[in-house]
């Protein structure tokens, strides 16, 4: 069910209502009745995966919680993660793996193995994820084993943030779905006035910009260099007002019920280098990689060089789990290179200083190129993309068929919009009569801008 539909307004009304009309004990199997169908909306059946990963984990979680000795603890961990692992690799990674082994055998003229149809299902890097953390976390004696297998089923599948995060740790999670919560109007009031502005971005500002997007990406070789680098830029807004939308009708609609999810992002087009970019974007996945693979792996407690090595490994496979796909690659090992010259250059003291205005002008653009990966069909056409900016030949506007130039103006005037709006909101504390104006006016610009088209959310291939 995507959060853009008319359907999911039903659904989240009848959900809210229903669960404060419940008593307590009922609530959670309420919940989770609701995830359920939530996620089944898509494919019924991939719910089978999800149940045998939660059976798995759960049983595993109070394994390692009751086993003496810490190899036993560590073998219940490597069977929890090898499981998890495992179906992520299989559904996700199997077929790119099947054609480049196949590439280098039919070099060989060697038999090649056979082509399996596979739909990834939605969301699987998500709950995987958070059910790894859940095991790691009792592993290590942070997180006690939830002996209730429904709130610990909940804690996967919560459906506000199930299919694309935040990615939840088990010590702000299961606390809360324990918990006694009464109705507050406040609850309602403030998650209502998060999700209009996730509903904002997403159906006025992401969809609209994806309509110049896409047509441009899917044929860079039909179109001018000015195409491309507005393209460029458009999809940089695009793919944050899409996923920070996601987050921010995801964090509203816990609020609603009185769950309190962590923040996804905090204004990362601002930041001035690319360090505090990654502190800013996407900010339960990148912590979820600096706790469970960067530190263990060493951090920045071992040497310089090895530190490097670190990041490039963390950020290469951070681009692995966003796709099957060389370009996600590029593009996770892109980012690691920019981190790396980032600490070398603090290493020999080669930093800019002060000019903040310049910092962030650098930083944005090198976010922007490194999007051109992620972006394009293949690596091949990222490069030819990036060429063709880079050679700037042609600067004549030729994309006027899909979007006239007075649409792209009223596009930059909404993100004008947007970020003053989310800096003035960050910087002041808005009384709940404010919000409550705000969460009207909002709604009454998607009503009237915005493109319902049901766009599906880009994080949602992932």
């Amino acid at each position: 069910m995507l959060f853009n539909s008319l359907l999911f307004l039903f659904f989240f009304v009848i959900v809210t209502i229903t669960y404060y009309l419940l008593p307590q004990r009922f609530r959670w199997i309420w919940l989770l009745l609701a995830s359920c169908y939530f996620y089944m909306y898509f494919k019924p059946v991939y719910v089978l995966i999800i149940f045998a990963t939660i059976l798995i984990d759960y049983t595993a979680g109070i394994l390692i919680a009751r086993s003496r000795g810490k190899h036993l603890k560590k073998l219940f961990l490597i069977v929890s993660l090898i499981t998890n692992i495992g179906i992520l690799a299989f559904y996700k990674y199997f077929t790119f793996i099947a054609d480049n082994i196949n590439l280098l055998l039919h070099h060989f003229h060697t038999p090649e193995i056979p082509f399996i149809n596979i739909i990834l299902p939605l969301g699987l890097s998500f709950h995987t994820f958070q059910a790894m953390s859940y095991t790691i976390e009792v592993y290590r004696g942070k997180q006690p084993a939830e002996r209730h297998l429904g709130i610990y089923a909940l804690y996967v599948m919560f459906y506000p943030q199930m299919v694309a995060g935040p990615i939840e740790r088990p010590q702000n999670i299961l606390p809360q779905l324990h918990k006694r919560i009464n109705f507050s109007s406040d609850n309602i009031i403030s998650g209502m006035y998060t999700m209009s502005i996730g509903f904002f971005k997403k159906v006025v500002i992401a969809d609209r910009l994806d309509m110049y997007v896409s047509p441009v990406f899917s044929n860079p070789k039909a179109h001018s260099s000015l195409d491309l680098i507005i393209a460029t830029y458009f999809f940089a807004l695009q793919i944050y007002c899409d996923f920070s939308g996601y987050s921010d009708i995801a964090i509203g609609a816990a609020q609603t019920l009185g769950i309190k999810l962590m923040d996804n992002f905090n204004m990362p087009y601002l930041s001035t280098n690319i360090s505090d970019f990654w502190r800013r974007w996407h900010i339960s996945l990148s912590t979820w990689f600096r706790d469970y693979l960067y530190i263990p792996l060493g951090g920045s407690r071992v040497s310089f060089f090895i530190t490097c090595i670190n990041l490039l490994i963390v950020f290469t496979i951070s681009g692995l789990w966003h796709g099957a796909n060389w370009k996600y690659i590029v593009w996770g090992a892109v980012h690691g290179c920019l981190l790396i010259l980032y600490m070398v250059a603090g290493k020999y003291n080669l930093r800019i200083k002060g000019l903040t205005l310049l910092k962030w002008f650098i930083t944005f653009n090198l976010v922007c190129i490194a999007w051109i990966f992620f972006r394009a069909n293949n690596v091949g056409d990222a490069f030819f993309i990036l060429h063709k900016i880079l050679a700037a030949g042609n600067f004549v506007y030729t994309a006027a068929s899909i979007m006239p130039l007075n649409e792209i103006y009223y596009c930059i005037v909404l993100m004008g919009i947007l970020i003053g709006g989310e800096y003035y909101i960050r910087k002041l504390q808005l009384s709940q009569s404010k919000k409550v104006v705000a969460l009207i006016g909002l709604s009454v610009l998607c009503y009237f801008f915005g493109v319902f088209n049901e766009t599906q959310f880009i994080y949602f291939q992932f």
